[in-house]
């Protein structure tokens, strides 16, 4: 007969394998801070293996059915289950586990100094806006979490946000405004809104809705991948009945005109074309006068 393990085998397993990650994680961090000819080097690496989707075999290991493990349903719920996914949860519920490689990863972080903190925000949004770049072009939603903390975490929660600089807090909506899309977030848009911070220059731009729609438009014109465009614009009619300036509701209506016609600049497929005259037709529908 097949032996069945115990609920506490399994989670002793999952807390070895988990430890023997975050030891590995530790020596690489370790040698990047002692060793800064080659920590740009060694941090690339160590990106790489924790951005890697979890295998089949360490899912054996790392899923539970057990209430306080991460559930099959859970790993699916935000895309591809990554590493770094299954860590972050470890280090929450088991916290001074994560303690000494928070520590190593902010090894010269002045958190109290205004200027280092923009320094490392304003590194953080080029950080994640390389990533989901990487989900963008490859079609996949494996930083997902990333967005949704960012988003829900950080941009909707104002005692977090006024935590960073002002600057910072600009960079980040603008973020979070070209991907909102791409990671389903629509339902939280009329919060993100609401929350938008004050821009110096909204008396020439607009509200927070001219805003998001100006880095939508010049989003839309750099994606090249068909399935995300195709995602993009079938999204487009949430922004019916914003209000936007004339020259913003311009910009896009003649973004979305760029992508009807078959070649250039846009070199649109017919199913780009017809998603393109679906968006137009919701947005800026045409009356008909008999």
């Amino acid at each position: 007969m097949e032996k069945v393990s115990s609920p506490s085998s399994s989670f002793s397993r999952r807390s070895a394998y988990l430890e023997a990650l975050t030891q590995e994680i530790k020596k690489k961090l370790t040698r990047a801070v002692v060793s800064p000819a080659q920590t740009r080097n060694l941090l690339q690496d160590l990106f790489a293996d924790i951005a890697l989707e979890v295998d089949d075999r360490a899912k054996d290991v790392i899923l539970s059915k057990e209430e306080d493990l991460i559930t099959s349903d859970e790993a699916d719920a935000d895309g591809p289950l990554c590493f770094f996914d299954v860590l972050a949860d470890y280090y929450v519920k088991v916290s001074e586990r994560g303690k000494d490689i928070l520590d190593l990863m902010l090894f010269e972080v002045e958190l109290d100094n205004q200027e280092i903190l923009l320094r490392y925000s304003s590194a953080l949004v080029q950080g994640a806006t390389n990533v989901f770049w990487i989900d963008i072009q490859t079609n996949t939603r494996r930083f997902q979490s990333l967005f949704r903390y960012l988003l829900e975490e950080v941009a909707l929660e104002q005692i977090r946000l006024k935590k960073i600089p002002i600057q910072a807090q600009r960079e980040l909506y603008l973020l979070l405004s070209r991907f909102i899309f791409f990671y389903n977030s629509v339902d939280k848009l009329d919060s993100f809104l609401r929350n938008f911070p004050e821009f110096p220059n909204a008396f020439l731009i607009g509200g927070p809705g001219d805003f998001l729609v100006i880095e939508l438009t010049d989003q839309l014109q750099k994606l090249k991948v068909e399935p995300v465009l195709l995602h993009y614009l079938s999204q487009m009619k949430i922004l019916q009945g914003m209000e936007l300036r004339m020259t913003t509701s311009t910009r896009l209506k003649a973004c979305l005109y760029s992508f009807t016609s078959p070649g250039g600049p846009m070199y649109p497929t017919r199913a780009v074309r017809h998603a393109a005259w679906d968006a137009l037709d919701s947005l800026f529908p045409v009356s008909i006068t008999l």
